[in-house]
């Protein structure tokens, strides 16, 4: 099984293993490194790289900036503002908020082309909570090319979850909270930009203004929910 990165151990993908992951090439992988869009590899024995999950997450929030219309020089200047050292978990969070302004991106997949995609064997159990969570949906239509339909980003997310020692019932329930809440900030934000632009609506100037400050609202959703997740975590633990 591979080791990954983010976990106190060293990564051990190659940039094959990596690409095949992200489901990207291995010379996009080459090409977003010379930009400085991914870290350098770790430098093993025979002057091989290897590459850990910091570089999948970041590959994932890469690829979905991208499907935000973002064009390669926004997307450094994002990765740029991004406080240094941060996790795999923290760039899978970035990565979740963004998607949220963007329509669904499920793709097909098949079942040994899902185990690969999430690096890891996955039991019926597996499956069923995969599917329970709103990372899969099986495929229904007869002669379709897949088995599931899947999110990339969020199959990586929701595997992780698999190991977390917290109740089916539980994660479901963070799931909809969290679905409720950041559906209600895109709203109001929404709203606000409609009022800044005025009306009637000018869709290039709607467009124009979401592109320059959706970056921005995304890294504050994030430093604003991390820092009221501890606050109120401590405050659970410390009341007790």
């Amino acid at each position: 099984m591979d080791t990954e990165a983010g976990t106190g151990q060293e990564p051990t993908l190659t940039v094959d293993e990596l690409a095949a992951r992200a489901g990207v090439t291995v010379r996009t992988i080459r090409f977003y490194s010379t930009r400085g869009l991914l870290p350098p590899p770790v430098i093993g024995p025979r002057r091989v790289g290897h590459y850990g999950q910091d570089h999948l997450s970041r590959l994932a929030l890469i690829e979905e900036l991208q499907h935000q219309g973002m064009t390669l020089a926004a997307i450094e200047r994002y990765l740029e503002q991004l406080p240094p050292g941060l996790s795999a978990h923290d760039l899978a969070i970035h990565r979740a908020l963004v998607a949220t302004w963007a329509p669904d991106s499920a793709q097909d997949a098949t079942r040994a082309e899902l185990e690969r995609r999430a690096g890891r064997a996955l039991s019926d159990e597996d499956i069923d909570r995969l599917v329970a969570m709103g990372v899969l949906a099986r495929a229904d239509a007869a002669g379709s090319p897949g088995d599931y339909r899947v999110d990339p980003g969020l199959l990586r997310l929701g595997v992780e979850l698999l190991d977390v020692p917290i109740s089916h019932e539980t994660i479901l329930a963070a799931r909809t909270v969290l679905l409720e809440h950041t559906r209600s900030a895109a709203q109001a934000l929404s709203r606000l930009f409609r009022d800044e632009v005025g009306h009637p609506y000018d869709v290039a100037a709607m467009k124009s203004l979401s592109a320059h400050v959706q970056p921005m609202v995304v890294q504050a959703l994030v430093t604003a929910f991390q820092r009221s997740l501890k606050e109120e975590l401590r405050a659970a633990f410390t009341d007790g």
